[in-house]
């Protein structure tokens, strides 16, 4: 099957590789000069990492350490960044050795992190084995571990060398997995790619079946969205802002979740509210409020949330890292693929939009 390049450029480039079958060339996105790699990975794939470690001995003659840790949100701890930290250490791990993070979003995070923090950075491969990973956590460079008081309150941007993403690597995950991470595929629809829309609108349970064309076709155009942002704007000083569609009260929800709910089915009620709050902001037509729920919910991903939360809600994006001097910041929509920021908007607009999204 045919391999697709999808490349990042600008200050910190690097290549995305999607296709089938293509897990031999994560020892060519190694440097040559690297002698050491830690593969970071999650319980559910032990078998496989070892696997990934084989390959990489017998192709590139390196010694590889394995380092399984928490899965989901919990691994993405300072005491886990720590524990890899250790390994690399106690491996004598130089500033000419690697990091790889297989798996799905929070371990490629955490990987980034680690590879960010030791020695002041060394490369690292991502290789992410979930919808979620590769659409979004694997590219771009964002790094970071969670705080008790929120998520990714502390990293660093830190540019993979490579991403490499099978697709075969998909196939495993069960359709409540591939559908909540599809809710970032489902984002780059609303603000930039309308194309990913319209293939949800005419077969949806094709667009989340891994094995189609249809899910390849919305897979490609949400990389090449989040490959073009990132290239213009590698730190999120201005465009690369629009990819937090969503995030803003998808966040406080996982936070409030205590990370218990999936990434997606939180941002996807983000989006709605999001959608909710520009309608009422002037902004977004209600028809293009009505199409968010109608995709989202074709897809089975939630649009609604419990309606006596607000004020936990509330308080926790107060201390989101996405506020600046003390005020919230949104991205909204003033059509489909016309994302842009409203600031400090007033409390009572924001609980009017909750309202919406209330059950």
């Amino acid at each position: 099957m045919t391999v697709k390049t999808i490349s990042v450029t600008g200050q910190a480039a690097y290549d995305i590789t999607v296709g089938r079958d293509i897990l031999d060339r994560v020892r060519t996105a190694l440097d040559p000069a690297v002698k050491k790699v830690l593969v970071v990975h999650p319980p559910t794939l032990a078998n496989r990492a070892a696997e990934l470690r084989d390959r990489l001995v017998a192709d590139g003659g390196v010694q590889v350490l394995l380092a399984e840790i928490p899965d989901a949100e919990a691994g993405k701890r300072i005491e886990v960044a720590a524990f890899c930290w250790q390994i690399m250490g106690q491996a004598d791990f130089t500033r000419s050795d690697a990091v790889i993070g297989y798996g799905g979003g929070a371990v490629t995070d955490l990987a980034g992190f680690v590879a960010a923090t030791w020695l002041r950075g060394v490369q690292v491969v991502q290789v992410p084995t979930t919808v979620l990973g590769l659409v979004d956590a694997a590219v771009g460079g964002k790094t970071g571990v969670n705080t008790n008081e929120g998520k990714n309150m502390v990293g660093a941007f830190w540019a993979p060398r490579a991403v490499i993403g099978d697709l075969d690597e998909l196939g495993s995950l069960s359709a409540n997995e591939a559908t909540a991470g599809y809710a970032e595929v489902v984002k780059a629809g609303f603000i930039w790619a309308p194309e990913i829309l319209d293939i949800i609108e005419a077969h949806p349970a094709r667009a989340v079946d891994t094995s189609t064309d249809e899910f390849r076709r919305t897979i490609e155009l949400a990389i090449e969205m989040k490959a073009k942002v990132v290239s213009d704007d590698f730190r999120e000083a201005g465009l690369r802002e629009i990819l937090n569609y969503g995030h803003t009260l998808g966040h406080a929800i996982e936070h409030t979740e205590r990370y218990q709910w999936r990434h997606g089915a939180a941002i996807s009620i983000g989006m709605m509210y999001a959608a909710e709050l520009s309608r009422l902001a002037g902004r977004l037509p209600d028809a293009a409020v009505d199409r968010h729920r109608n995709v989202l919910e074709s897809l089975g991903l939630p649009t609604t949330y419990r309606a006596g939360a607000w004020n936990t809600l509330l308080a926790t994006m107060q201390r989101d890292k996405k506020a600046r001097g003390g005020m919230l910041r949104f991205i909204v929509l003033d059509d489909i693929a016309k994302p842009t920021v409203l600031q400090a908007p007033d409390e009572s607009l924001m609980f009017a939009a909750y309202q919406e999204v209330g059950a």
